[in-house]
């Protein structure tokens, strides 16, 4: 895991929080958190969610990521004083303690490269799983290809950002066949003045069968595999793979 200048720099952090709202994945996991009384958001960001699940009664919640740009912007959220956030590493963060619920959103895990990054993150989830918690991710399918929507032509949009207006914002993509990695740029180009930010990002695109070979030399069992956030079971051409379950 290497780190992302989307993630770290101060000024394309605001450009993230635009882009990645509150989505079906958001709604799926704050409703799966209302039952449960200790949360640990692994790979939280900018916090929206784990700063939304704390604003629903008394819970506990934590709130962990590398990105010490993310969490000024999560401390700073309504609710963001309920949450204990965490500057820590998926891969090795070890908090002393057991939750309800561990999850990883916004496609989290995908930042972990290699197998044993991979495993070293599914051992944290385990590390802090209660006897009767639970987890769930979100990975997306390799069989879709996903990726070859991420060119310069397809990917064009324009954003709106509230200080410096409109933003047309793209990105270029690189898959290699051979790691199955995929190396991605995101431009945003300001509309006044024509100043460009851009970063580069690198993402892996782990299989079912790599998720499920690696589960139980984790210590987790999963339980249930979803193929999107509405619910659909997991199939060879569903856009997700998404594992809910427990520690073995």
């Amino acid at each position: 895991m290497t780190s992302d200048k989307l993630y770290n720099n101060p000024e394309l952090v605001e450009f993230y929080d635009i882009e990645n709202g509150w989505t079906a994945d958001s709604e799926y996991l704050k409703t799966m958190a209302a039952s449960r009384t200790s949360i640990l958001d692994l790979g939280c960001g900018t916090g929206l969610l784990a700063a939304a699940i704390a604003r629903e009664g008394s819970k506990r919640v934590v709130g962990v990521d590398p990105a010490a740009a993310m969490l000024d912007i999560a401390r700073q959220r309504p609710g963001g004083d309920r949450v204990r956030w965490v500057e820590g590493d998926g891969r090795t963060v070890r908090l002393g303690g057991a939750f309800d619920l561990v999850l990883l959103s916004g496609h989290a895990f995908q930042v972990f490269l290699t197998r044993d990054d991979q495993l070293a993150a599914l051992k944290t989830i385990a590390a802090h799983l209660s006897p009767q918690g639970h987890f769930i991710f979100d990975s997306r399918n390799p069989r879709v290809e996903e990726w070859k929507e991420w060119t310069p032509a397809l990917s064009e949009r324009v954003i709106v950002h509230p200080e410096l207006g409109d933003v047309l914002a793209w990105n270029d993509v690189r898959h290699d066949p051979d790691t199955g990695l995929v190396e991605y740029d995101t431009f945003y180009r300001i509309a006044a003045g024509g100043r460009t930010f851009a970063a580069q990002s690198k993402i892996a695109f782990p299989s079912h069968e790599d998720l499920v070979s690696m589960m139980n030399e984790a210590g987790l069992v999963v339980e249930q595999w979803l193929g999107g956030w509405d619910g659909r079971p997991f199939e060879a051409t569903t856009p997700e793979i998404i594992p809910i379950g427990r520690r073995r």
